[in-house]
């Protein structure tokens, strides 16, 4: 299943890397020239942790209006299409696991941003966008799946969950362990090993084909 989810991240990565250079280099050479100019800290995982939510919500949005495709009817009965996957299968995985951690990231942002202490908002937020993106997709030819807005909210809820855990873990940590320099080796040395294991050597053959 692990080498499943590893395929269907990677998978629409040829899809969504030009989107995700150019956010990348108009937020950042902003961002750089903003702290200039105002002689402000830069901090390397806070800047990283607004730079990766600008991401998130482009290839979201790519994700759901560009790459998603037609492929049945709208559903409006709640579970129906959650059920008729078997456990495990690739489809289970792409479709229910797929669509959790589809809005797992924005779960935990939210959470992050509000420093909410309480899952409704956060459980409402994703919940109010998951059927934004479903309504918009119905009027684009597309399809509805109320599964979807389920899935999604689950996500939400689950992305919450993870940041009330870091913020429990960060609490008993070492005052050494809370400084911005310990938090930007950690962050950094993250990113580098997810990189690794995503894509390996795979993302050159992808910029030439």
């Amino acid at each position: 299943m692990t080498a499943t989810i590893k395929n269907i991240i990677t998978g629409y990565f040829p899809d969504v890397w030009p989107v995700i250079i150019i956010i990348t280099v108009i937020s950042c050479s902003l961002r750089i020239a903003y702290l200039i100019k105002y002689n402000q800290k830069f901090c390397f995982y806070k800047e990283l942790a607004m730079l990766l939510f600008i991401l998130y919500v482009m290839c979201l949005f790519e994700i759901v209006t560009i790459q998603d495709q037609n492929y049945g009817l709208s559903n409006f009965v709640p579970f129906r299409e959650i059920f008729r996957y078997e456990m495990g299968s690739r489809l289970f995985v792409k479709n229910i696991i797929g669509n959790i951690l589809l809005f797992l990231p924005y779960g935990y942002f939210a959470a992050d941003y509000l420093k909410s202490k309480k899952m409704w908002p956060i459980c409402f937020l994703t919940m109010l966008v998951s059927l934004t993106i479903e309504i918009v997709q119905l009027n684009i030819g597309r399809t509805f799946d109320i599964d979807d807005v389920i899935l999604n909210t689950c996500g939400g809820i689950f992305g919450y969950v993870l940041y009330r855990l870091m913020e429990k873990i960060k609490t008993k940590l070492p005052r050494v362990f809370k400084t911005d320099g310990f938090i930007n080796f950690v962050v950094i040395a993250t990113l580098i090993f997810v990189i690794i294991y995503l894509f390996d050597w795979h993302i050159m053959e992808w910029l030439n084909p």
